[in-house]
């Protein structure tokens, strides 16, 4: 058996997009080869964990193929996959915490789907959803998760009611005081969910009012006390992995 690369926290672990199986060969995106090459010396026969959220976690030996490019042939399974939690992130993004922080927290977390969500009071303008979705799979790498959660493209909180599908349950975090705990919801929750949080200011009146006048919409507390808005949504997703015990 070839020599285990290890990092920090323990074996190197890669997404990768193909299919998983034994004795599959997977090509390495160029990037990760650029990593293993020159940042922890791998030679072929080295060993690393593969997963790309289907096939659950494989032992892959590398094979280089040229002075640039890798190969790792997958030789025994090391995780089964498990069910992705099912619960989204919507999030007004704040200038004072980069977004890719909170994506890779979120993920690390167990969301399975991250959306920005631009509010009335929303400072941010631009998101860079390809950052975001790198920093996804970075932290999927390295805290262990088997799948990678979607990260879609930024819309106005008007237009992401609009689409929303009815039949997924969205947890509007709401500092109106009279709303029940999200720890309640969650443990009375049992299809798909989502979880909503504002902006630095929190929601304007007109969109607490619009959010409060639908029927997929259930206003929850997270605690008596005001939390910045990226605190907020982190609080918000561990509440909901603590009472639900789905870690993924």
């Amino acid at each position: 058996m070839g020599e285990e690369l290890t990092e920090a926290g323990g074996k190197t672990r890669l997404y990768v997009p193909g299919d998983l199986g034994q004795d599959v060969a997977v090509s390495l995106a160029q990037g990760q080869a650029h990593y293993l090459l020159n940042v922890l010396r791998a030679k072929s026969g080295n060993l690393v964990l593969l997963f790309n959220g289907r096939d659950g976690e494989w032992l892959a030996q590398i094979v280089q193929t040229d002075k640039r490019g890798l190969s790792a042939k997958c030789l025994r399974p090391s995780k089964a996959q498990r069910a992705v939690p099912d619960i989204w992130l919507a999030f007004a993004p704040i200038k004072k915490t980069p977004s890719d922080y909170l994506v890779q927290k979120a993920t690390e977390l167990g969301a399975s789907c991250i959306l920005p969500v631009f509010t009335r009071r929303t400072i941010v303008g631009r998101i860079n959803t390809e950052r975001m979705a790198a920093n996804a799979v970075e932290a999927a790498e390295q805290s262990g998760r088997l799948s990678v959660p979607e990260v879609r493209q930024a819309v106005t909180l008007d237009s992401l009611l609009r689409a929303w599908p009815s039949e997924r349950r969205l947890f509007f975090c709401d500092e109106g005081g009279d709303a029940q705990p999200l720890a309640k919801s969650a443990r009375d929750q049992s299809g798909p969910a989502a979880i909503l949080t504002g902006p630095e200011g929190g929601f304007d009146p007109t969109e607490r009012k619009a959010l409060r006048e639908l029927d997929f919409v259930a206003p929850v507390s997270l605690g008596p006390r005001i939390l910045r808005a990226d605190t907020a949504a982190l609080a918000g997703l561990a509440i909901w992995q603590s009472v639900r015990g789905d870690w993924g």
